[in-house]
C-alpha cells in the first residue's frame, strides 16, 4: 500500500483534530489521483478540484459552491444592519452549518498569490466559522525566468500558521486545518 499524497495538520497542535476533519481529508483522500499535484503535470484550477470533491462534500453535510454565478456562490454573513438582515457578506467554497467549518480550496494563487492570507482573514470575520480548512497544492508549478519552479504552498501555509498559533500577539478564532493536495 502506497502512502497518500495528501497531508494536512490541524492548529493549535497542541489539541486532537475535531473527528471531522478525517472525513473531509478522506474526501481529498479518495481523490487523489485525479487532484495530486505533485504527479499532475499541469494543476487543476480551484474550481476543478472543488468539483472533482463537491459530489463527496455534499455527502458528508457541506454546502458547496456550484458555479460562478451569484446564486451559485456560498455566502457567509459578516456585518448585520437594520432587522438582523446581512449587509455584508463573503464568500467562501464551502461550509457545513452543523460543524460551523468554513472550506476554502485554493490552487496556483494559493500561496503566491496570497489567498492563503486572505482566507485566514476573511474567515476570522465570517458568523459561525469555529473551524476553517484551506485545501492548497503541495506543489504548485510555474514559470519564472524561462525556467519551472515550484512553489511549496502546503510546507508555506503551515509554516505560516505554526507561526501564527505559536506566538501570543494574535489569536486567530478559529481552529484551522491545512490540507496539501
Amino acid at each position: 500500500m502506497s502512502k497518500s499524497p495528501i497531508r494536512d495538520i490541524t492548529y493549535p497542535r497542541t489539541e486532537p483534530p475535531p473527528k471531522f476533519v478525517v472525513s473531509v481529508v478522506g474526501c481529498f483522500q479518495v481523490h487523489a489521483a485525479q487532484i495530486d499535484t505533485t504527479r499532475l503535470e499541469k494543476g487543476l484550477t480551484s474550481n476543478q478540484v472543488l468539483g472533482v470533491l463537491r459530489a463527496d462534500l455534499v455527502e458528508l453535510g457541506f454546502e458547496v459552491e456550484a458555479g460562478k454565478k451569484k446564486d451559485q456562490k456560498i455566502h457567509r454573513p459578516v456585518l448585520f444592519g437594520e432587522g438582523g438582515v446581512p449587509q455584508l457578506k463573503y464568500e467562501i467554497d464551502a461550509y457545513h452549518p452543523g460543524w460551523r467549518c468554513g472550506l476554502e480550496v485554493e490552487a496556483g494563487r494559493g500561496w503566491m498569490g496570497n489567498a492563503v492570507y486572505r482566507d485566514l482573514i476573511l474567515g476570522a470575520l465570517m458568523v459561525d466559522v469555529d473551524h476553517l480548512i484551506i485545501a492548497v497544492a503541495n506543489e504548485y508549478w510555474s514559470k519564472a525566468g524561462g525556467r519551472k519552479v515550484a512553489s511549496r504552498d502546503y510546507e508555506n501555509a503551515s509554516r505560516l500558521a505554526d507561526s501564527l498559533y505559536a506566538q501570543g500577539r494574535f489569536r486567530l478564532p478559529y481552529r484551522l486545518t491545512v490540507i496539501g493536495y
